[in-house]
């Protein structure tokens, strides 16, 4: 089994250096499953607006709602995550040579979100990377049981991993 995580310090860093190595990926022509976030600054100067795009082709998906200006509370939509997750179990298959995902966050920490596709992923011997944060960071290690390694978010480092896990997909090509 192969499962990684990487955190990044900067808000939004685990975001780019995770889509850069998607990018990547694909033009290696690597089949990679998974979603990458992209986040768009707003002009009224509110939070940024959180889309993911489902690896390989898209669609892109706004997973963040606007709650308001006064609004503190979580912006993720549920719903959309949900789609999101449907669309990448959809396309799961022994024939990923990659499962990215975005971020195991509080959904993935209670038991939802794409905790369920991560693990399908790990039972048919897909390698899984994902983006983490600190607070969730306790729940994900009870989740991977000891199976998961740490990458420091840096492209060269992600890229070595994924070369080493996706060797056999170089030799069948």
């Amino acid at each position: 089994m192969n499962l990684a995580y990487t955190m990044a310090p900067g808000r939004g860093d685990t975001d780019l250096v995770l889509q850069w190595l998607a990018t990547a990926l694909a033009a290696r022509g690597l089949r990679c499953s998974g979603t990458v976030q992209i986040n768009s600054e707003r002009t009224d100067s509110g939070p940024c607006d959180m889309d993911v795009r489902v690896l390989p082709d898209g669609p892109v998906l706004r997973i963040s709602q606007d709650l308001g200006p006064q609004a503190r509370g979580c912006r993720l939509d549920p719903a959309a995550l949900e789609t999101a997750v449907g669309l990448v179990a959809g396309t799961l298959s022994s024939d990923a040579d990659l499962l990215i995902i975005n971020k195991f966050g509080k959904h993935e920490a209670e038991g939802r979100g794409f905790r369920h596709v991560i693990a399908e992923a790990m039972a048919l011997d897909v390698p899984v990377l994902v983006g983490l944060n600190s607070l969730n960071r306790n729940a994900f290690e009870s989740f991977a049981e000891g199976l998961a390694i740490q990458l420091p978010p840096e492209p060269a480092a992600l890229m070595a991993w994924a070369d080493r896990v996706t060797a056999h997909a170089g030799a069948l090509a």
